[in-house]
């Protein structure tokens, strides 16, 4: 037993190295794809209109694709290879959610089409120029397909994430980059702004090509079975609609975000854009990989009744996540303007624009540890069919983000304020939830949590050392942009930062290099 649970803590953690990696260059490449609309759309105006438009189709994603549909649906599909059901019985309920998919989402996405002025100019986005805002609706009609795409490929996702395939799915989201930074490059002349719309249209159908011999493999196809009767349906139905309340509740917040950034200075809805497009970057390596691994197995355990077991998961995740995210934030807050002037200052992209966007990364570095823990930390009440507490916090969350987004954009803080109100908005929802937790569960260690946390900030404050020293000689070179020298020495303080850390981490005894550091029993 000992020996079956050590290969399967190296599979993981191999497992989650693999899928850390192709996440890394998927969001190397969705930089490049920011840097690229940037330089030739710039800092205001159409990018603007872009970055606010796409938003869109990528929060309502969060409600049929990987975000609430999969929520519901792999704790369930878990459960039944983990009991060892027939392959029929898997095969069928793949079936039935695609058939839901299209029955759903075809009628939505004709609907919003026909009714995009409506949709756009009274609910969605507040354009103070009225030529950006037909821009806006015109675009909207392109992008809102794309939800249908991506909602099918998250489907195959799921599928081969149960199944213990990791890399081929994470290896997705490179290709719909590529798609769109190709468009953009060879159509930007001639589409303007529509070029990314093929982009995007175009990386769709490939995300959904790609996984398409491996989920063929596997014995699954794509035939839609409309027998809405099935048992598991019903319970994937039962599971989804308050986690889809859930998601709803965050889709509307951030779209309010957007609305009331689209309402303040030229400029605002894209330096949201471009500073989550960096704040996305180790959110998406470190919390997206370690949830998206450790889900499917957290959903085992909760479906066989090992409850021991799945909060020492839940607590392997939260330590892991705060080892690699307490530094990023460091490093984003400190270095803000530093990463916003080094990724985006060339060609229409301004100084004033790196002042506006860097100022926003610095109110949402704080809010990594907060916003990845969240998302994790629901995940356990999932995997014990549980949706209505995560429902709770998440209404909780989304309240206070309104409210102090409506207090603190008003303040000298302006579009930055939203990203404060974001981060401390997740951060306190967070810390109730491992409250909630601990409350009714004794196997959560909150204190051998403190102790690991005590262990990285420690690690962190020696690791700032040079980064001060940087600060103190370098501070202002984020004015001229990108050089040769500039570039070298924030490099090299990073790498300096990123070394000194990791060797007290060792030295410290945490093992957060490494992720998925299973804490033994004594």
């Amino acid at each position: 037993m000992e020996k079956d649970n050590s290969s399967e803590t190296r599979k993981r953690s191999l497992s989650t190295i693999a899928v850390m990696l192709c996440t890394m260059l998927s969001r190397i490449l969705g930089f490049v794809k920011i840097v690229l609309i940037g330089a030739v759309f710039g800092g205001s105006g159409k990018a603007d209109v872009l970055n606010a438009v796409f938003n869109i189709p990528n929060n309502l994603r969060k409600l049929m694709a990987e975000g609430a549909l999969s929520s519901s649906f792999i704790p369930v599909l878990a459960g039944s290879l983990a009991n060892n059901e027939p392959h029929s019985v898997t095969r069928r309920i793949v079936r039935n959610i695609m058939a839901f998919q299209v029955v759903v989402l075809v009628p939505v996405c004709i609907l919003s089409i026909i009714f995009s002025d409506v949709l756009v100019n009274k609910v969605l986005l507040d354009f103070a120029d009225p030529e950006l805002q037909v821009l806006a609706v015109s675009l909207f009609r392109w992008f809102i397909s794309y939800i249908l795409l991506i909602s099918i490929s998250a489907v195959l996702l799921a599928v081969l994430n149960v199944h213990g395939f990791f890399t081929i799915p994470a290896l997705t989201p490179i290709l719909f980059s590529i798609a769109v930074i190709i468009s953009i490059v060879c159509l930007h002349r001639t589409m303007g702004v529509y070029s990314m719309a093929v982009g995007v249209l175009a990386g769709g159908v490939l995300q959904i090509l790609f996984q398409c011999p491996l989920f063929k493999k596997l014995g699954y196809d794509f035939k839609l079975s409309f027998d809405f009767k099935n048992e598991k349906f019903k319970r994937i139905m039962v599971n989804w609609f308050p986690v889809l309340a859930t998601s709803c509740i965050f889709a509307i917040n951030q779209q309010i975000a957007m609305r009331f950034a689209s309402g303040l200075e030229t400029g605002s809805s894209s330096a949201i854009s471009y500073a989550l497009v960096f704040w996305q970057l180790p959110f998406g390596i470190f919390s997206a990989s370690i949830t998206t691994v450790l889900f499917p197995q957290m959903s085992k355990e909760g479906a066989t009744g090992q409850i021991a077991q799945l909060t020492n998961t839940l607590t392997t995740g939260v330590i892991s996540l705060m080892g690699l995210l307490i530094p990023s934030s460091v490093i984003m807050y400190f270095l803000g303007y530093d990463i916003i002037s080094i990724g985006m200052q060339r060609g229409s992209f301004t100084v004033e624009n790196t002042a506006m966007a860097g100022f926003v990364l610095q109110g949402y570095a704080w809010g990594l540890l907060g916003t990845g823990a969240f998302n994790f930390v629901q995940r356990y009440y999932y995997s014990l069919n549980n949706y209505k507490k995560p429902f709770f916090f998440a209404v909780l969350c989304a309240t206070m983000d309104v409210l102090l987004s409506l207090w603190l954009k008003e303040t000298q803080l302006r579009v930055a304020g939203l990203a404060w109100a974001n981060t401390i908005s997740f951060t306190i929802s967070t810390c109730l939830m491992l409250a909630d937790i601990k409350l009714h569960s004794k196997g959560l260690s909150v204190l051998g949590i403190m102790r690991e946390l005590a262990k990285i900030l420690i690690a962190v404050a020696v690791g700032m050392i040079p980064v001060l020293f940087y600060l103190h000689l370098c501070g202002t070179w984020w004015h001229s942009g990108l050089s040769l020298s500039y570039l070298g020495a924030f490099l090299a303080v990073c790498a300096v930062f990123a070394v000194t850390v990791l060797a007290l981490f060792k030295a410290l005894k945490l093992d957060a290099l490494f992720m998925l550091w299973l804490r033994r029993k004594k």
